[in-house]
């Protein structure tokens, strides 16, 4: 018989609670810090990020203790777990997965520890198959192998209203050759070596969304593929993608529309628009 194996990760994959029922994994929050106030991820909403931000009130992220991970590994493993696979956002984006790494060390039992190059559903859609196969009895290996196997297909494009918020979180990385162009230019960007960075450039905000639509549509091709569409305070703008995406991809499972979380919207800022294609 297989050992039993959880899958474990943290709060910025954004997964919703049906989600979190239906598979057999366990969540890590990362920490959102509002006018001196320290939130778990998930415990105050994105919007509360979004009107911080629009006000100029102080807003951080902190990564979860190494101590965190181990206590949360040895919880996994007092309730049955024999191997872990824990999967985190990108490392170049966070301290997450080192404090993962380090957590690890002190485990009961053995963990796979996986950095995920992404976030949000780029997270998310390789966390998902990892439960699915854990939860069809696979062992560690092979639960660490689907997650690989998803991530390898996944791509993720974004627009933001503004990088002034990447830019203050040094998470734009190459995208600072953006920074000095002119207020018109909107920026569209992607994940790339677990990095993010500069795609295109466009005038507008509306030929930006137009042009996130078209790149997602030539992304997914005619495979099978799962969607999802992030959005921070913008749900309208989202939903119009959203619905255009399920026309112009009819071989995409349901449509994920969802507001990113508070650590990543504190980030990115309001105006956030996102799409993940993840090929299966």
């Amino acid at each position: 018989m297989a050992a039993r194996v959880q899958v474990v990760t943290d709060s910025t994959a954004g997964l919703s609670t049906h989600e979190l029922l239906r598979h057999p994994l366990t969540v890590v929050p990362l920490q959102v810090v509002i006018g001196g106030t320290s939130y778990d991820d998930g415990a105050t909403s994105a919007d509360a990020v979004a009107e911080a931000l629009k006000t100029f009130t102080p807003v951080s992220t902190s990564r979860p203790a190494p101590q965190t991970f181990a206590d949360t590994y040895a919880a996994c493993a007092a309730d049955g777990a024999e191997a872990i696979v824990s999967i985190h956002l990108s490392g170049d984006m966070s301290g997450t997965f080192e404090a993962a790494m380090i957590g690890a060390k002190e485990s009961p039992v053995p963990v796979h520890v996986v950095d995920s190059r992404s976030l949000a559903m780029g997270l998310g859609f390789p966390v998902l198959a990892a439960a699915a196969a854990a939860a069809a009895g696979e062992d560690a290996i092979a639960v660490e192998a689907a997650a690989r196997a998803r991530m390898k297909s996944i791509s993720s494009y974004f627009y933001v209203d503004t990088l002034e918020y990447l830019r203050r979180g040094g998470r734009i990385g190459a995208a600072q050759a953006l920074l000095g162009t002119a207020l018109a230019v909107k920026p569209l960007l992607t994940i790339s070596g677990g990095r993010i960075v500069p795609l295109e450039k466009v005038r507008t905000s509306s030929r930006a969304i137009a042009r996130l639509a078209d790149i997602a549509v030539q992304r997914a091709g005619d495979t099978p593929v799962q969607v999802a569409v992030h959005h921070l305070a913008n749900l309208e703008k989202a939903q119009t993608l959203a619905d255009d995406l399920a026309t112009r991809l009819p071989q995409a499972d349901e449509i994920v529309l969802r507001e990113v979380g508070a650590v990543i919207g504190a980030h990115v800022g309001p105006g956030l628009l996102a799409v993940v294609i993840s090929p299966h």
